[in-house]
């Protein structure tokens, strides 16, 4: 006889799932609703006089180059940084997986750059290639190559995106491991037997059985690089030079802490969440389809 646990009272089950709902309450859905309301009023820097002017930042805000500007960036920070994460996490985790020396040593070192906090990461890269100072930078010089991220836009392009790159390898490191490990190391020695090369083995079996781990990774590292990145971009470039690394993140603080404009801001803020929204719900729709569970 099957037993089953049953509980009598009908609001532990509530009691259980109130402290998830509040925290999302709170810390979610209100700051969002107070975005969106806030999107549609003119209000001073310091929020004594507050003016309701329904969409008129929205129609600004898109009439504005720079803004199209930093989409532009943004979209090519985060499929760089989304694209260069996951292939050389997924590298160093096929890797790991391999019976070598000192195994766990090795995932150990890839797993502790997570526990930097962004803005610190970006602290250190930038003083790995400071123009002057970073020892990166003067092995670049005595190569022959110009280095200096302060006043060339592609260079500090180039430096935010190893940052946030290096920064988001070890999260993808820790799935995909566990991901490889979770194969039938069957499947793969039964194909090695038919004559597959480890190539092949990889495209056909090991890349496809990974597809679920490959999926989630891709939703959140859309996510972090939307979002998260700001700590890397605020302490390496500061946005610049010329606004060349200002992503949408980075603006909306620039334009509201900085620039004092809160509606415009909030504005930014809103776009912001739509974009990410949508882009999560095509890669659900689309992306989805091709993975085998």
């Amino acid at each position: 006889m099957e037993k089953r646990v049953t509980f009598d009272g009908k609001l532990l089950p509530y009691a259980l799932l109130l402290p998830q709902l509040l925290v999302t309450i709170i810390f979610f859905y209100w700051p969002a609703i107070q975005a969106v309301y806030q999107s549609f009023l003119i209000q001073d820097a310091f929020g004594l006089s507050t003016q309701f002017v329904w969409f008129e930042n929205y129609t600004l805000l898109f009439s504005k180059p720079e803004y199209f500007h930093s989409l532009l960036t943004t979209l090519v920070f985060s499929s760089v940084v989304a694209f260069l994460s996951l292939s050389i996490s997924l590298l160093l985790a096929v890797q790991a997986d391999k019976h070598i020396k000192f195994a766990s040593g090795y995932k150990t070192l890839l797993i502790w750059p997570y526990a930097v906090a962004p803005a610190v990461a970006g602290v250190l890269w930038l003083f790995m290639f400071q123009p002057s100072l970073g020892l990166v930078s003067q092995a670049i010089r005595t190569l022959g190559f110009e280095w200096n991220p302060l006043l060339d836009g592609n260079h500090a392009m180039a430096l935010v995106v190893m940052a946030a790159t290096w920064k988001q390898i070890s999260y993808n490191f820790l799935f995909f491991l566990a991901g490889l490990q979770s194969i039938p190391k069957s499947v793969i020695e039964a194909s090695a037997i038919d004559g597959a090369s480890p190539l092949r083995r990889f495209w056909t079996i090991t890349f496809p059985l990974l597809s679920p781990t490959t999926f989630y990774l891709l939703v959140v590292n859309i996510v972090y690089v939307f979002f998260d990145t700001f700590g890397i971009i605020d302490a390496t470039t500061g946005g610049g030079p010329a606004k060349a690394t200002e992503t949408l993140v980075y603006k909306v603080f620039h334009d509201g802490r900085l620039g004092g404009d809160l509606g415009g801001s909030a504005a930014q803020s809103v776009i912001l969440m739509v974009m990410v929204i949508g882009l999560t719900a095509i890669q659900f729709r689309f992306v989805e389809k091709k993975v085998q569970y």
